[in-house]
């Protein structure tokens, strides 16, 4: 929102949103968040009520404050955020393409098990970044107005930034072109994170995956080639379906932006 809501607006707003979209209650909240004056007018639109509650809570909170005991200093903890979390599914991650590098080395005659994981490499660490169950501040994530779309990309390209050398290792050390399992990779996060605004991105990776794993991976191995899909004549099609995807999600988190909540499941 770059212009100030109407005091009509926050008045709709402080007596609960009745008959406003949530899109637009989502917007004023991101907007009082930084701005004094339009807080002040909310103020003035609390019932009397409501308004004397919150002067005994803050008067009360005060008193406690100044009566209480001083702060303690407490030795440092082991850090346990979500990304402290995420990286035993990092790991797991590299292990399976150190796996598949030494598999590949060991059985040189069949398809390359490196092209044939790298695209669902990243999903696994992806969806753990995005799972309620690892962060331990989910609920404020998924329901503060300033952490939808910036959060999202902030995570997921942490992630990249860990999975892609690890997959540059194992392209690089079995010879394979760059494109042919990086394009692969972002296209399949890209289509997680689209796909996780309905379902959630940990059950979207786990479709992907699964529907990749069945769908070529197993077959290329019985049949002893890899697919077309994993050729150098692919790349393009790589490099559009992954730009599509990204435009699908800016323009879902955009349109829509309280559906980011459902990424956490």
């Amino acid at each position: 929102m770059t212009t100030h809501p109407t005091p009509a607006l926050i008045s709709r707003y402080a007596s609960g949103g009745v008959g406003v979209d949530e899109a637009t209650v989502w917007a004023v909240e991101a907007h009082l968040e930084v701005c004094a004056e339009c807080r002040t007018v909310l103020t003035g639109a609390v019932d009397p009520g409501t308004r004397d509650l919150l002067d005994r809570v803050a008067d009360e909170l005060a008193a406690g404050i100044t009566a209480g005991p001083g702060p303690v200093r407490r030795r440092r903890r082991r850090r346990t955020g979500v990304a402290a979390r995420a990286l035993p599914w990092l790991a797991t991650a590299a292990g399976l393409m150190l796996a598949a590098v030494l598999f590949e080395k060991t059985f040189a005659s069949l398809p390359s098990l490196v092209l044939l994981l790298a695209p669902v490499a990243p999903l696994v660490p992806v969806a753990a970044v995005w799972s309620r169950r690892l962060d331990p501040a989910w609920e404020l994530t998924a329901t503060t107005p300033r952490t939808g779309l910036p959060l999202l990309m902030r995570r997921t390209l942490g992630v990249l930034i860990a999975v892609v050398p690890v997959l540059a290792v194992a392209g690089w050390g079995t010879g394979h072109s760059v494109g042919l399992w990086l394009l692969p990779a972002l296209g399949f996060t890209a289509g997680t994170l689209a796909l996780g605004t309905v379902v959630g991105v940990d059950r979207a990776a786990l479709a992907l995956a699964v529907t990749w794993s069945a769908g070529v991976v197993a077959p290329s191995l019985a049949g002893g080639q890899l697919p077309t899909v994993l050729t150098g004549n692919s790349l393009p099609g790589w490099a559009v379906t992954t730009v599509v995807l990204t435009a699908v999600l800016l323009v879902r988190a955009r349109r829509r932006p309280r559906e980011l909540t459902r990424t956490f499941r």
